[in-house]
């Protein structure tokens, strides 16, 4: 048994989903169990959606967010982001408490603790239940210094140029 890692991906740029991503195919390539808990994405369809099926058995993906808060489309009251960014974390403390994954990525988690959906405290209570044996990947820009603190890898991805600023709009395959 080796010792589980707290990893977080942060930053302004793009890539920190991708970077969950690209660990869990890697872990799939070693018949590892992975379970992905998708703290804000949920209303819309993503490439990962259809993708993580054929990853299947090793990989499972869980949106359970009710999609971007506050933003485009978005007409959901506050208080239904926050009931289902509760939901979320209490799926992931059973997740990473099961004893059934390798690792669990929770994917925009720091994006839902900047907009007030969950407290900081109740994401701290997961990483220290989390068996020693157990990997969790934390995502979303703002990720806070205690979170940092706890973490044993934390990348920070800035963005030097985006295709948006020029008005490329986001593509399929690339953005989601």
């Amino acid at each position: 048994m080796t010792k589980g890692l707290v990893i977080v991906y942060t930053g302004k740029g793009k890539g920190k989903t991708t970077a969950a991503l690209g660990m869990a195919l890697r872990a799939v390539g070693y018949n590892h169990k992975i379970c992905m808990i998708q703290f804000i994405k949920g209303s819309w369809h993503y490439g990962e959606m259809t993708s993580s099926k054929r990853l299947e058995p090793e990989f499972e993906l869980t949106a359970i967010g009710k999609g971007f808060v506050g933003i485009l489309d978005d007409k959901s009251p506050i208080e239904d982001h926050k009931k289902m960014a509760e939901e979320a974390l209490k799926v992931a403390k059973e997740k990473i408490t099961s004893k059934i994954y390798n690792l669990v990525i929770l994917d925009e988690i720091n994006y839902a603790l900047n907009l007030g959906l969950i407290n900081l405290q109740d994401i701290l209570d997961v990483i220290a239940a989390r068996p020693d044996d157990v990997n969790i990947v934390l995502t979303g820009n703002h990720a806070r210094d205690e979170i940092i603190e706890k973490a044993d890898l934390v990348t920070e991805m800035r963005e030097i140029k985006h295709p948006f600023k020029s008005g490329i709009k986001a593509k399929k395959g690339i953005d989601f």
